[in-house]
């Protein structure tokens, strides 16, 4: 015997019953009308993006305005307008440092480091600061990682008119390793670094809730 006579007898009565499945799955009304209704989902969700996709617009946007039109600062512009009053905390303390830290991270971020801006309104800050024992060593009872954190309250006051537009809560919280004691400098330059970071997350919440404040006007 051939080796072409090797194929079994119900190999060719398989492959033409295979391929009369595929055409019916291929032309079967259900899988047509499922094809239909993937096409025209897409094309929805297409459509309905191309529509809305000028809802939207960023939160510090500046755009040009028409010819003739009165100028009115933008979100930026009227950032600028902010005067960031100097933090009250008891001097000598480490709080005192962290307020300076938040005040001119403040003005940075508002500002953008430029001057020369008339103030439109004051923005006054208070702190508070603690710090939380997050894991100990229970051979030596001593803190492995501490939780530093700041509590911040502000309000944001209309020169022109004395009235508070603005006041609202916020916090900080970030963790530190402490080394051990005896590499106390390691210690005290984690907390110190923490300290930076809560600060400048502080001055970043307080800047998006102004940007909201100067976009939506509450």
């Amino acid at each position: 015997m051939s080796s072409s006579d090797s194929t079994p007898p119900f190999s060719a009565a398989t492959t033409r019953i295979g391929s009369f499945r595929s055409a019916w799955l291929v032309s079967s009304p259900t899988t047509e009308r499922k094809l239909a209704a993937r096409v025209s989902r897409s094309f929805f969700a297409l459509g309905l993006a191309g529509l809305v996709a000028g809802c939207f617009q960023p939160l510090y946007a500046e755009h040009p305005l028409p010819i003739g039109a009165a100028a009115s600062p933008g979100v930026v512009g009227q950032m600028r307008g902010v005067d960031v009053a100097p933090i009250d905390t008891a001097a000598g303390s480490r709080l005192a440092r962290v307020s300076v830290n938040v005040r001119n991270e403040l003005i940075y971020d508002l500002t953008g480091g430029s001057g020369g801006y008339s103030p439109t309104h004051r923005l006054d800050v208070k702190l508070v600061a603690s710090q939380l024992q997050v894991i100990v060593d229970i051979n030596t009872a001593r803190p492995d990682i501490n939780n530093y954190g700041i509590d911040g309250t502000y309000t944001l006051t209309e020169l022109g008119t004395g009235r508070v537009v603005v006041k609202g809560q916020t916090f900080a919280r970030v963790s530190y390793n402490i080394p051990g004691q005896q590499q106390r400098f390691a210690g005290e330059r984690g907390l110190r670094d923490a300290e930076n970071r809560a600060a400048k997350e502080i001055a970043e919440n307080i800047r998006t809730r102004l940007a909201s404040f100067f976009v939506a006007g509450t």
